[in-house]
């Protein structure tokens, strides 16, 4: 439906980051970096594989971005035969790509938000698998292997599992999506996880740690497995302009949106001082907002924390900018933008928001006012 370009990447705090584009703006990516995507002028401009350094020009997004995603997540799978066979049946199944599709046009069309789609869900999957191995090379041992319930191939299954699920509750409603993608995923894993694990015991403690981690990719609450937090930080990690773009094009002018155009490019590679290093590279300095309220968050509250390194730094060439003027017109921002075009955004007063709530909920008359 609605899905266009985006990307992945992680760590704890905002501080600077490596990293940058092809063809105007100069740079390469680590050369171990396991999964980068880079962004510029809302195309996709090349996108780097883990060890192999392929370069993919790509001139539209969407088929592209998910075809790109999907060999470096079978990349990722190989060495494991049963998580690999788990993702073929996913991403072919009919139930999940409507749920996808569907859980995009409520977000997108409904809401005006970012992208929640199939592009998100396979750019996060290739994501998380990166952030998985690396911990894994590292030496970390998962909820699942240290309770003793699986092995480092359960592992994979459960986090590509639940990445590329997790956000399929929005085709609900956004409120409460996440306890909503979890009875959308049940059907779906029983199918997908019945003809893998001959164990009906072993299979409903594997599937438990799927459904947790969708449960808890928002925070809402936070995750309290290893696995739960690898999703929840490979979801923070599609932060670049290519989410933003559409949702900004569809007339969806906030700081959500502008923020998002000015990152660039997210790298997950092997970290300095951790097992894993998110390197994040902004255009503008603006978009420190998706560093700081997105993807911070998700590594600080979850129990990624001790294994995440985050950095983020503006390009070299300096801020590009975005926005031309703003000015207040009665309850509206009006914001003059760089391509001429001008956009009216109704002003968003949170705390007058949060008081009319409070007073609604205790009853209170608002005589007097």
């Amino acid at each position: 439906m609605n899905d266009d370009s985006k990307l992945p990447v992680q760590n704890a705090v905002t501080e600077t980051a490596p990293e940058a584009i092809r063809g105007d703006q100069a740079g390469t990516a680590p050369a171990d970096a396991k999964f980068t995507l880079s962004v510029s002028g809302g195309k996709v401009q090349d996108v780097e594989g883990k060890q192999s350094g392929r370069v993919v020009e790509y001139a539209t997004p969407r088929v592209k971005l998910i075809e790109e995603a999907n060999q470096a997540i079978r990349m990722d799978l190989e060495p494991y035969p049963r998580a690999l066979a788990a993702y073929n049946a996913l991403r072919t199944d009919p139930e999940a790509l409507a749920h996808w599709d569907m859980a995009n046009y409520i977000t997108m069309r409904k809401l005006g938000y970012n992208d929640h789609g199939r592009v998100h869900a396979f750019i996060t999957g290739a994501a998380s698998l990166a952030i998985t191995e690396l911990l894994l090379d590292a030496g970390v041992k998962t909820d699942i292997m240290e309770s003793g319930v699986g092995d480092a191939e359960d592992v994979f299954l459960t986090v590509i599992l639940g990445t590329m699920l997790h956000d399929i509750g929005n085709q609900v409603h956004r409120v409460g999506h996440e306890a909503h993608g979890v009875a959308l995923a049940l059907p779906i894993l029983d199918r997908i996880m019945g003809p893998l694990y001959s164990d009906p015991f072993k299979r409903a403690k594997i599937r438990a740690f799927i459904l947790g981690a969708i449960n808890c990719h928002d925070l809402n609450p936070p995750p309290l497995t290893l696995e739960g937090g690898i999703v929840a930080v490979a979801d923070g990690t599609d932060i670049t302009k290519g989410r933003g773009r559409k949702a900004f094009n569809l007339g969806s002018v906030d700081i959500h949106s502008i923020s998002a155009l000015a990152v660039d490019q997210v790298v997950i590679e092997r970290g300095r001082t951790m097992p894993v290093l998110i390197s994040v590279t902004m255009n503008n300095s603006g978009g420190i907002f998706q560093v700081e309220e997105v993807l911070a968050p998700k590594v600080i509250r979850t129990p990624m924390r001790k294994y995440v390194e985050l950095r983020a730094t503006t390009r070299p060439q300096g801020d590009e900018q975005i926005l031309s003027r703003v000015r207040l017109e009665g309850d509206h921002f009006v914001m003059d933008l760089e391509s001429g075009e001008t956009v009216a955004v109704e002003v968003q007063d949170s705390q007058k928001k949060m008081q009319d709530a409070v007073t609604q909920n205790l009853g209170v008359g608002v005589q007097g006012r």
